[in-house]
């Protein structure tokens, strides 16, 4: 009779050749809940010619991871080609990007903090830094990890001769010109290849996330990765929801945090963002975002599987249900169905940052307040 199979350490089991491919690169990989970017540890990364980094969120999934990269003043990468796709933002210096196009021309475009761009897939790039005193930090999510894992095979991904002159996008796409595709509140598109600034960039109204918010969804290089920027007005917050893993927040303007919670957890999980701060919620785990800051406070969101093609069942019903209650079948908590503790703890945070609320219109703040007028006596 043939024992059962207990060792899942045997070297043909649950094999995963990107976490195989990660540490064997012999660069530090940083894994948390959330990660200042601007901190990560470093080392120089022949790969790319540079120091660099991975950082590996708890909620990543099985999709998508972030590359850092520290390029020196004056420095530049080695030259890339790869068939996996990235979004890449800028979290600090200045430099430029030129990408070469199945028709052998050249397109260069500049950036600078909180830019982001995106590579067309399996064009060859190199990004320089144009600082003689500045170091430029990068930060690069991609699918190579769903790459790697479904191929198993580096030669495939790094030595491709494929090309893909559809994704490329017109030439504006790389001076930061694009196409605003209208379609909905929630829906409405930008697509273009590159963004020269996150904090100034147009943003459309979508009332239904709440207190005022908007927002703008991204095509970035005709690809898979998805991208969307969100802005929460002065003394505001948006209403929680979930969705599956892999959806990377990255803090642009202002400052607060997020709280996160499963449907039956007693206490909530606490995220303090800024600039350069990145978390990811795991799989349907409920999450909120709070502005702190005298300031709107936006953040973009990368993820894999956007609004043109969403790739999977699950973003689908991301991207139809997003700001439609769990009540209809939706992802989203409407303010009057969320926990009462959500908006005492807001109210705390902004007096300790000395900011009045602006959510009247839309929450009754008077039972708080007199919580806190019968604390205080």
């Amino acid at each position: 009779m043939n024992k059962p199979v207990t060792d899942l350490s045997h070297p043909k089991l649950l094999l995963d050749p990107y976490q195989a491919w990660a540490e064997n690169e012999g660069v530090p990989i940083t894994e948390d809940f959330g990660i200042d970017l601007l901190k990560v540890p470093t080392a120089p990364w022949p790969r790319f010619g540079v120091d660099g980094g991975m950082a590996h969120l708890k909620g990543r999934g099985d999709f998508i991871s972030i590359f850092v990269l520290d390029v020196k003043p004056g420095a530049a990468t080695v030259p890339q080609k790869h068939m996996f796709e990235e979004v890449v933002y800028v979290l600090s210096g200045h430099g430029s990007t030129t990408v070469e196009t199945s028709d052998g021309r050249k397109h260069s475009f500049e950036w600078g903090p909180k830019s982001l761009f995106a590579l067309p897939l399996n064009a060859r790039y190199r990004h320089f830094n144009s600082s003689g005193r500045e170091h430029t930090r990068l930060a690069s999510t991609n699918n190579l990890c769903m790459m790697l894992n479904l191929f198993h095979n580096e030669g495939f991904i790094f030595q491709n001769d494929y090309e893909f002159p559809e994704r490329q996008g017109s030439q504006k796409f790389f001076s930061g010109e694009g196409e605003f595709i209208p379609v909905r509140p929630g829906r409405n598109m930008w697509e273009t290849n590159f963004v020269p600034d996150l904090a100034s960039f147009e943003l459309k109204e979508w009332a239904a996330r709440g207190a005022g918010g908007s927002n703008m969804m991204f095509v970035l290089a005709d690809g898979t990765m998805h991208a969307h920027i969100s802005q929460m007005p002065v003394g505001t917050y948006k209403k929680g929801h979930r969705h599956g893993a892999d959806f990377h927040v990255y803090s642009v303007t202002g400052h607060g945090y997020s709280l996160l919670w499963y449907e039956k957890d007693e206490e909530f999980v606490r995220v303090d963002w800024r600039h350069g701060v990145v978390f990811a919620p795991p799989d349907q785990m409920f999450h909120q975002h709070f502005n702190t800051s005298p300031e709107p406070s936006r953040y973009l969101a990368v993820a894999f599987g956007g609004l043109r093609y969403p790739f999977t069942t699950e973003k689908r019903h991301v991207f139809m249900g997003m700001d439609v209650s769990v009540k209809d079948g939706g992802c989203q908590i409407e303010y009057e169905h969320q926990d009462p503790r959500v908006h005492g703890i807001f109210l705390s945070e902004l007096a300790r940052h000395g900011a009045p609320s602006k959510m009247q219109k839309f929450i009754d703040e008077t039972p708080y307040l007199k919580d806190a007028a019968s604390a205080a006596e």
